[in-house]
């Protein structure tokens, strides 16, 4: 498949694309939960709070133009997701913060598995901001972000995208 075709229905898309629309959709998702949390993140960590909503928007934005640039058209944001926990206080809305980067970190490994060159180091460029914004919130870091068949004590299921909000808009 060369860049700016679109593929046919007997093509499968490359695994660059795969991986570059599934981060993708993990952004649309953590701009979401940004969106739920920074209302509720203490008034000391809303500065940190907005800058992360800033990055994973122009990250989100940047992922768009890589995936047309790929041949493919970006996988939209939902209407809402389903969050992994009720969000009613500060320290909820710090784990939350956590959870996303954990999540984005996880599906940019992928995208670093499959990239080469500039893709490649962009991708792990935007691994290591998710894991260091990870630490930060959490209060410590992982041994292998966004591996978490390595990372130990990590939960393997918060290494996938927030979940989208059902058709019946239920969680």
């Amino acid at each position: 498949m060369t860049a700016g075709r679109t593929p046919t229905e007997d093509e499968a898309p490359s695994p660059v694309l795969t991986a570059a629309q599934s981060a993708l959709a993990a952004e649309h998702a953590a701009v979401y939960g940004y969106g739920v949390l920074g209302g509720r993140v203490g008034a000391k960590r809303r500065t940190e709070a907005s800058a992360a909503y800033d990055a994973h928007r122009a990250r989100r934005d940047a992922l768009a133009r890589t995936v047309r640039d790929l041949g493919g058209a970006p996988v939209a944001a939902d209407a809402a997701y389903a969050l992994p926990f009720a969000v009613g206080d500060a320290a909820a809305a710090v784990r939350l913060a956590a959870v996303l980067e954990d999540r984005v970190a996880g599906v940019y490994s992928d995208l670093v598995r499959a990239a080469e060159g500039p893709a490649r180091a962009d991708a792990a460029g935007a691994l290591r901001e998710a894991a260091v914004r990870a630490a930060r919130w959490r209060g410590g870091n992982v041994a292998f972000p966004g591996l978490a068949e390595r990372a130990g004590a990590a939960d393997p299921a918060a290494t996938s995208p927030v979940e989208a909000v059902g058709a019946d808009g239920a969680p």
